[in-house]
């Protein structure tokens, strides 16, 4: 279907879900690290927010400071987090066209 302008819809739909797929593909094969406690909690996530990887230093659970632990495991995933949502939205906002990526936040 053509549009005034020579607009084709279908063509514009075909690249939007050829840019989704691949989209999807580098969230999966994305990773973030990041830790707490000085290295004491490292998590490792994909870019679909799936926890891949979580290291605890045993010296961290010889102490008994449950509560700590947990803080420190909190922080290390809520970076990580972070970090992938940074990297998407930079993806995304190369993805756009000049003078849209500032829709992304």
């Amino acid at each position: 279907m053509k549009f005034p302008g020579g607009l084709n819809i279908q063509q514009m739909m075909k690249q939007a879900q050829v840019m989704q797929e691949k989209m999807s593909k580098e969230m999966e094969e994305m990773r973030a690290e990041a830790s707490a406690g000085g290295g004491v909690v490292t998590v490792q996530m994909k870019g679909n927010h799936e926890i891949v990887s979580l290291k605890i230093d045993p010296e961290a659970v010889k102490e008994g400071d449950v509560e700590m632990l947990q803080d420190m495991i909190l922080a290390a995933i809520n970076e990580a987090n972070r970090k992938v949502d940074e990297a998407m939205k930079g993806k995304l906002g190369g993805m756009l066209p000049p003078g849209l990526g500032g829709l992304l936040g």
